[in-house]
This record gives structure tokens, sequence and C-alpha cells, in this order.
């Protein structure tokens, strides 16, 4: 009986992933999403017809008008079964085309408003033949495609109505879904079969490119057999030809390789039982080259191979200080341990750490100390490794693995005792495939690193004699295990003589040779890199002042070329600014009044000392502390105690008791965009609170540094050098710290000490002392006041005793 389809009413509509359901084809589809099992529903119960069209994209679950195309088939239901998974099986006919003109959507399901195409009834004369063509090659696909059963093609043969016979054999055809939508987009038939025609000979094609892969592969499988057959037979000829010398065979030169190089018994047993299982495999097959790789890994690793270490302690400490200006800390360590070596030739390789900040020559002083020691030298980068695999090494069931970076470093270098630098250890990650500083903890560890076993490998290699050597910008990053294991050495920021003297030897000779151009092309007094050293740059190490070095370099070299070989450039300060431009950064300015509530901090970042303003302003509210400008929880609950203090000990001071509870605070760190953290601003903010509630002005030329309790003690902080040089820099004279940091001022040049007043302090109180202009206005209890008084005035009468 003929479906009625009405074009006026609004049928239910069911988009489809991956599948074009042509008319008068019977197909089963299963349904799961919400909406077309209600559009399924609906069907069944008005007339059971539902329009199927295909998404444009399968991955969307709730498609909208544009991800559906406009032609689909409305399909009669047959059937339709509901599964116990909740999953809907149901078998549709299609019934015709039809245009979808539009798309409806609710809570429940889709529904579509419908257009039926105008089949043209008048065929040419030549649809006959056309059809006969299709018949042809559609027998020929089949022929081709095993998987369609014979009977389809009595099936289509049979059909007289040429539109009907296009639609049946497309549905027979594998094609992509474009293709397919393409072909139900077609209403003429004409169109629709001479389209069919060219998809099916390029099915074809296909299918017969598939059979021809096919017969080559199987030929190789049988020419590889054939080869493994004639290889065998190759080998016994050679043995028998050569008389039993073995030169000529691959496997007994591995053997012979594997024996001298003394490698430990185990080890050298391990070599040679691999090279068994590579004689019995097929020298073509995937698992004898992962063998063979293995095996090359095993006897190409220094056993025992190793350098002569330098023992002439002259010597490495004239190489170490052509290379180095200062850092004798590290030289010394490197001395001791040539002095430690030479007597008890048998010694373990140091594990030494060296902390500091960018560009202080952490990495080339690796270098430097393998080329003293006469050891060859392997820098490993860690920064940014996450994978535990990149130290031990992947196992070798993986395909493409390979040692890990400890053992691929030691084969490079050729030797057992090679200097092993381990650059930026701080910056080293972990995810789900492991914790690389975990597998460090072996290799890092004297005790163990004797039998360090890669994954690849898979037998103990001794790291015992290794240097390693390993950097880091911060100590707190590495993981307190990591840092158990090694000797940590601090190497700070340089003070302006070390910059001079370093650029001086260092950097100039070095720029002007890259360049092209000698020292009388270009004339730098030590006055002049001073200078330079000053206004453009500001770091702890020396990378940017020999970048702007090079570039006055690369500057001269035009004018040379430009003027002459003869032309000189006596470098002044106009050239200066002519060559690298203006001025980048003050130097020795600081506050030129004192003010209230505003006092200088001394900070320590990653890339050295700073000079840190901190402010706070009183407005009206109800004695609460507002903290502002990226302050870290370290560095607020250092406010907070700082706060506490003051308003704690107000009755002792000049300070109007009305103002702790009608006014809040904001206290302000400016260069709000940076984050700032750490104890060490506690007596400067005391120091801004007390000053904005009692009115007095503090000394702008006066900086501190140092934590607070709420006692009012003042606590030892960390980066002493590095902020006294920044207060330096800064042209502060008069610097107040903790007493428990006297020790640390051994470590600052005598030439710097001599500049500057420093006061070590036990208590707030001397530090308000120190800090406020009028001390005096400040404590209001007389007794209190003229201990405090005489006892700082005596401190200060003897500032080189303070310093010293």
């Amino acid at each position: 009986m003929p479906v009625k389809i009405d074009e006026k009413k609004r049928y239910p509509l069911m988009p489809l992933r991956d599948v074009v359901v042509f008319p008068h084809m019977v197909i089963p589809l299963f349904v799961g999403r919400d909406k077309s099992v209600n559009a399924l529903d609906e069907a069944m119960k008005t007339d059971r017809l539902v329009v199927l069209a295909a998404q444009i994209d399968p991955k969307i679950s709730e498609p909208e008008e544009k991800d559906v195309y406009q032609v689909g088939t409305i399909c009669e239901i047959l059937q339709m079964l509901k599964l116990p998974n909740g999953t809907i099986k149901v078998l549709v006919e299609g019934v015709t085309r039809v245009y979808l003109t539009g798309f409806h959507v609710d809570d429940k399901l889709y529904h579509s408003d419908i257009k039926l195409f105008d089949y043209s009834s008048e065929y040419n004369s030549d649809v006959s033949e056309k059809r006969s063509l299709l018949l042809d090659k559609f027998e020929k696909y089949i022929t081709s495609n095993k998987k369609i059963p014979k009977e389809a093609m009595k099936t289509v043969s049979s059909i007289e109505d040429i539109s009907h016979l296009v639609d049946s054999v497309a549905a027979h055809v594998n094609m992509r879904l474009e293709l397919r939508q393409s072909l139900i987009e077609l209403a003429d038939p004409e169109k629709r079969i001479i389209r069919l025609i060219e998809l099916i000979d390029g099915a074809i094609e296909v299918l017969d490119l598939e059979k021809k892969i096919q017969g080559q592969v199987r030929k190789q499988m049988e020419k590889t057999q054939k080869d493994y057959y004639l290889n065998e037979q190759m080998k016994i000829i050679k043995r028998e030809l050569n008389n039993g010398d073995e030169d000529l065979d691959e496997i007994e030169e591995l053997k012979k390789e594997i024996t001298a190089e003394h490698m430990p018994e185990e080890i050298q047993q391990k070599g040679l039982k691999e090279i068994r299982r590579l004689e019995k495999m097929p020298p073509l097959s995937a698992e004898s080259a992962v063998v063979r790789n293995y095996i090359e890994w095993l006897k190409d690793l220094p056993w025992s191979r190793s350098t002569e270490d330098n023992s002439d302690i002259a010597k490495a400490k004239a190489v170490l200080d052509s290379d180095h200006f200062g850092l004798e800390e590290v030289k010394e360590r490197i001395l001791e341990f040539i002095a430690v070596r030479h007597l008890a030739q048998k010694i373990r390789g140091p594990i030494i750490c060296f902390v500091g900040p960018p560009g202080v020559g952490k990495t080339s002083l690796g270098k430097s100390v393998a080329s003293a020691l006469n050891r060859k030298f392997i820098r490993i980068s860690l920064g940014g490794v996450r994978d535990e695999a990149e130290i031990r090494g992947h196992r070798r069931t993986y395909v493409g693995s390979m040692p890990g970076k400890i053992i691929q470093a030691i084969k490079k270098a050729g030797t057992r005792n090679p200097v092993i630098l381990l650059d930026e250890v701080d910056k080293m990650s972990t995810d789900f495939r492991g914790d690389p500083s975990s597998a460090l903890l072996e290799v890092l560890d004297p005790e163990q690193n004797n039998t360090f076993v890669d994954h690849y490998i898979e037998v103990p290699y001794d790291l015992s004699e290794v240097m390693f050597i390993t950097t880091s910008n911060v100590q707190h990053k590495i993981p307190l295990p990591l840092q158990d294991r090694m000797e940590i050495i601090e190497i700070s920021s340089y003070t302006e003589d070390e910059k001079l003297n370093i650029a001086r030897r260092y950097l100039l000779p070095k720029q002007l040779e890259a360049n092209g151009i000698t020292d009388a092309n270009l004339t730098v007094s030590d006055e002049l890199i001073l200078f330079i050293i000053r206004h453009y740059t500001r770091e702890s190490g020396v990378r940017n002042l020999e970048r702007t070095l090079g570039k006055l370099c690369r500057k001269t070299a035009r004018e040379v070329v430009e003027n002459g070989d003869g032309y000189d450039q006596l470098i002044d300060k106009e050239a200066i600014h002519r060559l690298l431009g203006p001025i980048v950064f003050k130097y020795g300015e600081k506050e030129k009044f004192n003010d209230i509530g505003l006092a200088n901090g001394l900070a320590w970042t990653a890339v050295g000392g700073d000079v840190m303003q901190i402010e706070a302003s009183l407005i009206p509210g109800k004695g609460v502390l507002m903290l502002t400008g990226k302050l870290g929880e370290v560095m607020q609950e250092s406010a907070q105690a700082a706060f506490t203090y003051v308003k704690a000990n107000s009755a002792f001071y000049s300070i109007d008791q009305k103002l702790l509870g009608e006014f809040d605070l904001h206290l302000h760190v400016p260069e709000g965009a940076i984050p700032k953290d750490g104890p060490s601003a506690g007596i400067t903010m005391a120091v801004v609170i007390a000053s904005l509630y009692s009115k007095i002005p503090v000394k702008c030329d006066v900086a501190m540094t140092g934590e607070i309790t709420l006692r009012g003690k003042v606590l030892p902080i960390g980066g002493l050098k590095e902020k006294i040089l920044a207060a330096h820099r800064a042209g502060i004279k008069c610097i107040i710290i903790p007493e428990d940091n006297r020790k640390d001022l051994e470590k600052i040049p005598d030439n710097i000490l001599n500049d500057l007043s420093i006061h070590p302090v036990f208590k707030m109180e001397e530090v308000l002392f120190l800090a406020l202009e009028t001390p005096q206005d400040f404590f209001v209890k007389e007794n209190f006041r003229k201990e405090l008084f005489a006892r700082m005035e005596s401190a200060c009468q003897h500032p080189a005793e303070i310093q010293n």
C-alpha cells in the first residue's frame, strides 16, 4: 500500500551519525539519544513516518539546524524493539527524498517541515544504455568485493524504475558520507546514474589497489623467509671458506668487542647472552634490530676507560682564574678535591650544587672545573624535564626506547669519570609519567650511584667516579631529599668592582673578537665601563652587561666599515648616549626628603637584591588593616604582626589613641603587578605604621631588613649580601640589619662596607631610634627613652666596630 505523505504536516526528525538512508533501502538502526527516541515514539503514535537526515559532524550530541544536511529521506518504521540497556533497535524503510524546509526543536524532540522532490518522468533515449552500463559496473564491483552477496545483483536487475534502481545500487556501494549525501541530493535520476557510475569506478580502483598491496605483502613475507634461509647457508659457506677465521662474521666481531672492553664479568656474560640470542634471529626481523641496538650500547659504554686527573694544583688554579674572576669559595673547593685525590688516590666524585641568580657564571664554571681537572665535560639541561624515563631510560619493550640522559652523557663523554653538569635542577616538574627529581636521588647519592641501573641497559653502572655539578637559581625549589645529597655552594651577586673586572678582563675582549674589531678601534676607560654598569644594566650577573658591550662593539664595527680600518672610537659619555641610547636606569637616586608613612625596605629576588619602598595612609574607618601590592601569604602575616606590635605598644609611643580606633590603615607596596612574599619586610612595615600614627617622618637615607615578632624582636633574614649591594647601588648609606646577620657581613667586600654605615639591632625600639627623624618625640616614657638613647648613641659612636 503506497505511503501518503503530506507536505503541510510537520514530521518528527531524527539526525543520524555517519549514515545516509536511500529511498527503498531497508536498514536497522540503534537509537540512544533521548530526542531521537522521542521522535520514534511520536511517529509510532501517528503514521509511523519519520524524517532521517545525516549530521555534518557526527561528534555533535545536540545538533542544531546548521549541523544537519538539508536533504534527507522520509522513512516508514517497520519494526521497533526496546533493548534491556535502554537502547532502541528500529527497522526502517526509505520512502522518498525530501527537502528539510524548516527545523524545529524543543525540550523533547526535533521536528521538520518538508518538501517533496520533483522527479522528471521523461528520460532521454540513452537511459537504457546507462542502465545497462550501471548494472555492468555493479556486477564488477560485486566480483571485487566479496562482502556483497551474489543475490544482490539479481535483486537490482529486476528493478525497472530508473530512480529506484540507482538508489538500490547506491545502498550497496561502500563510500564516504559526503559522497552518499551528494547522491541523495541529486533529484534528476539521469544525473544521479552518471554520478553513481563514476563512484563505482573509483570504488573498483580502490578494491583493485588493496588486492595489489596484499599480494605484494604476501610476496615480501615469502622473500623474507627465503632471505633468512640463504643467509644461514652463507654463514656456513663463509666459515668453510675461511677455515675457521671468523673476522668476517659480524656476530663474532661483536663477541670480540664485548670481550675486549674489560667490563665486569656479570655484564660481559649478559652481553654474550644477548649475542647468542641475536644469532638465532632472522637478520631482518624487528626484534633483531632491538637486540643489536642494545648490544651496541653495551659495548660502547666506557666500562674501563677514564682520563687521568690533573694533580698540579697551581696549574688548576691558573685555569680557574683565567676563566672566572672572584668565586673564591668554588675555586677553593675544586683545589681541595685535587689535593685529596692526589693523596688518597681513590675518592668518590663530589656532588656540588651551585645556587645563585642568573648570569653569575654557574654553567660556564662547570666547564672550567672540567678543564682544570683535565676531564671531559657534558652538560645536561633539566629545565622542563617531567618524565622519569629522561633520567632512568625507557625499558626495551617500548618501540624506539633508549637509555636515559645520564647513560647517554657517559657514552658521549667516552670516559667513566667526566664532569656532568645538571643545569637548572630547580626547573624540573612532575606529571603522570613520574618524578624526575626522585630518579636523581640514586644518581646523586655517593652511597648508591656505584650501582646505578638504567631501565634500558638493565645492568649496574658505576657512577661513583663522575663529578656531578648541578645549578639552580633558588635553593628552596630543589626537593629536600635532593638537597641533602648535594654540597650547596652559594654564588651571590657580583659587586660593581667585580663586574668592572669581569668586563675588562673577559667580556670586552670577547666581544671585540666576536665583532671583528680590536682595542685600537674602540677605547673604553674603566670609568665609562662603570657608567655602563650603573646606567644601562641592573642585574645580579653580567649577561645584560655582555649584551650591552656587544651592542657597543657592533655600532663601532659599522663605523669602522664606513670610515676605514684606521678608525678609532674614543668612548665618552656623549658617545655612549649616541651608540646605546638614553640612560635606562637611574643610579644613586633616592628620596630627597624625609616623609611620613614611607620607608625603604630591602628585598631579595631570584635575580638579586632590590630596594623596595613601602608606604601607608590613614582613612576614616574602624581601625582595620588593608594590604595591597600583590603580597604573598607570609608577607601579609608579617604586616599583621607589625600592625599588632605598634598597636600593642602604642602606650609607650607618641601615638594618638583615637587614630587607632577611628581610622583604617592602608599599607601598600608599589609595583603591584609583581608578586612579593617573605617575612624580611616586617621591621620596615612596622616603621611605616609607627611613623604614620605618630606623624614623625622616616629618614630617606635609611634602608632596613628584618623579620619582626609580636614582642618586637628582630629576627635574621636571608640574602643579606644581595640586599646590601642593592642599597649601595641606590646610594643609601645607612642600613639596619638583624644582629644575628652580623656574621654574614664577612661575605661582603671591604670597599662596600667602608662606604656604608651598617647597624645590627636586637629590638624594634632600636630600629625606630635609627629610622625616625626625631626619635626623641616618639618615645614618651622618660626613663626608657634615656636608657635607649644612651645605648644607641654609644653604639653609633663606633660605626667601624658595628660594620666589622
